[in-house]
C-alpha cells in the first residue's frame, strides 16, 4: 500500500474536528496526524507535523479561513481542501488558494454525514495528487482575438468540462470569450447551490457576457454561457430555432451529476462537425468518453496540458482514449476556439 496521507483537521468546534477526523479515519489510504481550533494553532501544528493535506473549516477564531489561506499559501504551499456550508465563503477560498471543497453536514443527520465522509474522503485524496497550489496573486494573460476574426460563428457550440481546480480555470477561458462568440456550455462537479452562486460569482467577473445557471428549456445564444446545475445533467439540442437545453435531474453518470459525459455526448449528436469540447483540470474519467464522440462527429476538441492543471487525471484519460485534437496551456484555450 502507498503512502498514507497525513492530514491536519482545523475547525473551531471540537466536535465537528473529532466527527470528521473519525470519518476520514475509516478509510485506510488517510491518517489525521493533528487537528486544530484555529489559524493560530494550524501554523504550528503544520510546522510541526508537516501534513500532506489540511482540511480547513472558514469561520473561525482569531483569523478566518480565507485570510488564513492567503498568508499562509506564499509561504507554505500545502494541497488544502475547504469544508464550509456557504458556498460564497468556498469559492473566496479557492481564490485564495485552496485547491477543493466539500460541503459541510448537519452532524444531526446520518445520511447527510454518510455522503460527506465519501467526499470528504475523495476530496483529500485528490488535493493530495495536486500538481500546483496558486495564490490568487497568479494572473494568466489570455491574448483575445479581434472581433472580425469572429463576426461570423455560424452553429459552433462550445463545452467545457472539468472539476477540481476548474472552478479557476474556467475564469481564464471565460477571459478571452467575448459577446459576439459562440453559445459556451459548462459542467464543473459542483454540489447542489454552489453551481448558482458560480454563475453569479462569474456574472459580476464579466458583466459583457450573459452568464447563468442551467434553466430547463431555455435557447442559447452568442456570447451565452451556460453552467449546469448541481444535481441535474444538462443535454443540448438543436432545433429549427437554434441550440436549446435541458435541466433535468437524473441518475449519475461517470460518477457525478451533472456529469461532463452527459453534455459532452449531447454536444456531440446536436452540433457534430461545429462542435467544440474542451476538458479540464480535475480527478477521474469523466468527460473522456463524450470527448471522444465529439472527436468522432467530426467536432475539434482540447485538452489542458499537464503543466497547467491542478490535477491531471480527466485530461489524461482524454488523451490516452484517443479523444483529444490538440492538448494547450490554459491561458492559450481561448484563443483556440474562439479563432477558428
Amino acid at each position: 500500500m502507498k503512502d498514507r496521507i497525513r492530514v491536519l483537521v482545523v475547525d473551531d468546534s471540537p466536535l465537528f474536528r473529532e466527527v470528521a477526523a473519525k470519518l476520514m479515519s475509516h478509510d485506510e489510504r488517510i491518517e489525521i496526524v493533528a487537528t486544530a481550533g484555529d489559524p493560530y494553532e494550524a501554523r504550528d501544528k503544520l510546522l510541526e507535523y508537516k501534513p500532506d493535506v489540511m482540511v480547513l473549516d472558514i469561520e473561525m477564531p482569531k483569523m478566518n479561513g480565507i485570510t488564513f489561506l492567503e498568508k499562509l499559501i506564499p509561504q507554505f504551499a500545502i494541497p488544502v481542501v475547504i469544508c464550509s456550508s456557504t458556498p460564497i465563503n468556498a469559492f473566496a477560498a479557492i481564490e485564495a488558494g485552496a485547491v477543493d471543497y466539500v460541503r459541510k453536514p448537519l452532524i444531526t443527520n446520518t445520511d447527510e454525514l454518510n455522503s460527506f465522509a465519501q467526499e470528504l474522503n475523495l476530496r483529500v485524496k485528490v488535493a493530495s495528487t495536486a500538481q500546483t497550489v496558486r495564490s490568487k496573486n497568479v494572473v494568466y494573460k489570455v491574448v483575445k482575438q479581434p472581433l472580425s476574426t469572429r463576426d461570423s460563428t455560424g452553429d459552433k457550440l462550445i463545452a467545457i468540462g472539468g472539476s477540481t481546480g476548474a472552478t479557476e480555470a474556467v475564469p481564464v477561458i471565460l477571459s478571452g470569450i467575448t459577446r459576439n462568440s459562440p453559445p459556451v456550455l459548462v459542467v464543473v462537479h459542483m454540489p447542489e447551490n454552489f453551481t448558482s452562486i458560480y454563475a453569479q460569482r462569474l456574472r459580476q467577473q464579466f458583466p459583457e457576457l450573459d452568464i447563468c445557471e442551467a434553466r430547463n428549456g431555455m435557447y442559447l445564444k452568442n456570447g451565452s454561457v451556460t453552467i449546469a446545475a448541481g444535481k441535474r445533467h444538462m443535454r443540448a439540442y438543436h432545433d429549427d430555432k437554434g441550440y436549446f437545453i435541458t435541466s433535468l435531474m437524473g441518475e449519475k453518470v461517470s460518477g457525478h451529476c451533472p456529469s461532463v459525459d452527459v453534455m459532452f455526448e449531447s454536444v456531440a449528436h446536436c452540433a457534430k462537425e461545429n462542435a467544440v469540447g474542451v476538458i479540464l483540470t480535475g480527478m477521474g474519467s469523466d468527460g473522456a468518453k463524450g470527448l471522444l464522440s465529439i472527436k468522432e462527429n467530426g467536432g475539434f476538441t482540447i485538452a489542458q496540458d499537464k503543466e497547467s492543471c491542478v490535477v491531471y487525471g480527466m485530461p489524461l484519460v482524454a488523451l490516452e482514449s484517443g479523444a483529444v485534437t490538440k492538448q494547450l496551456p490554459l491561458n492559450k484555450i481561448a484563443e483556440e476556439i474562439t479563432s477558428g
